[in-house]
This record gives C-alpha cells, sequence and structure tokens, in this order.
C-alpha cells in the first residue's frame, strides 16, 4: 500500500492565519455596521464562522480584535500613488502632474471603504488615542511627508516658491479633498460622487495651489 503523504509543513499555520483573517474581516463588518460599543463579539463569531473559544484565541478580548483591524489597515495611502509622487518630484510640467496626483488622491480617498474605517477611527478616538494617532500617522502625515519632500525639490529646482513644504502638503491635500470628505463625514454613505466631479475638484484644487505657490 502506498504510504500516506505527510501533512506539508506550515499548513497549520495557513489554517490559522485563514482563520484570523475570516475574524478580522467579521469584526470589521460589525464594527463598522454597530461601532466599537454595539458591536457583540457573539455576532462577530456568527458572521465569522467561528466560536468566541476562537476568538478569544487569537486576539484576546474585543478591544485587542478592534486595534488589530485597525492597525491592518494602516498601509498608508500614499502607497496608492506612490509613482504619481516619484513623477512629482521630477517634473518639468509642475500643474499637468500636480493634476494626476490630485485626481488619484481624490478618487483614493474617498472609497467607501477608506471613509468607512476613518470614521470609524475618528469616532472611537477618544477611546483609543495611541491607536488614533497610529492612523493619523500612517495616513494624512506620511502622504505629507511624500507630499512635502516632492515639494522642497521643485522649489530648489525653480518650479514653486515654498518655505513651508510640509505645510504646503496640507494646503494642497485640503484643497483637493476637503469638500467630498467632508460631505461624507457628516452626512453619511449615501452621499456619492460621480468621477468628473471628483476630478473637478482636483483640478480646481490645483489652479488654486499653483496660483498661492508658483514661482514668480
Amino acid at each position: 500500500m502506498p504510504k500516506a503523504e505527510p501533512p506539508q509543513a506550515g499548513a497549520g499555520e495557513d489554517l490559522a492565519a485563514q482563520t484570523r483573517r475570516r475574524i478580522m474581516d467579521a469584526a470589521m463588518e460589525v464594527f463598522l455596521r454597530d461601532g466599537y460599543v454595539g458591536a457583540k463579539t457573539d455576532e462577530i463569531a456568527s458572521v465569522a464562522g467561528a466560536s468566541k473559544q476562537t476568538i478569544y484565541k487569537h486576539f484576546g478580548r474585543k478591544e485587542k480584535l478592534f486595534e488589530q483591524i485597525i492597525l491592518d489597515r494602516l498601509g498608508g495611502i500614499d502607497q496608492l500613488f506612490q509613482a504619481a509622487l516619484g513623477e512629482l518630484a521630477i517634473t518639468d510640467d509642475v500643474e499637468t502632474t500636480l493634476t494626476a496626483v490630485a485626481r488619484q488622491f481624490v478618487h483614493a480617498i474617498t472609497q467607501p471603504s477608506h471613509l468607512r474605517v476613518r470614521r470609524l477611527v475618528i469616532a472611537e478616538a477618544g477611546r483609543f488615542p495611541e491607536l488614533g494617532r497610529a492612523y493619523f500617522e500612517a495616513g494624512p502625515e506620511r502622504v505629507h511627508a511624500a507630499l512635502a519632500s516632492s515639494f522642497e525639490q521643485l522649489t530648489h529646482r525653480g518650479l514653486l516658491r515654498i518655505e513651508d513644504p510640509v505645510l504646503a502638503a496640507n494646503h494642497f491635500t485640503w484643497l483637493v479633498v476637503s469638500i467630498p470628505v467632508n460631505k461624507v463625514m457628516f452626512c453619511g454613505e449615501d452621499v456619492h460622487f460621480a468621477p468628473a466631479e471628483l476630478d473637478h475638484y482636483a483640478d480646481t484644487a490645483v489652479r488654486a495651489f499653483a496660483a498661492a505657490y508658483r514661482a514668480s
């Protein structure tokens, strides 16, 4: 008789990773729907198709699970348009390249999945201040640092006139996204923007930014 194949190395780890991912996806769904206080471990277990004991084994208390699912999202929005940021630092056509960056940024940041997590982090910042700070550092601060680096290089090349690159980066991002983001934050997920509308916000933001910071 042929010998039975031994279990492959790492199979247990793969199964554990799949279980963790299933629980985290279920927890995100429940936290987004019910908020941190309203979310129940029983409901998370039901959505995940797992037992409460399995959740406790992998994550411990509900607060630890909440922290893990938020930390899991901290890849940084800057990763969504790194190529455009890299081109910005070396471009000779600042406004055209800024427009490409602005359009990518406003389309990325207004994705419903991103805005739901953003709203959840803001809502629970008083209960989880360190988590809110980590999200801020991995998101807005990292984006502004990358933009500031490009603006500094463009200033050195005489294409922009910027004394405080980080402040200018904040000006740029808020010119681009403040209208749609604020509207969704206050009015909820029933608010939708057509792609052309988002492009319009980006294009007009670049014109306003260039008028303030273009080298004379």
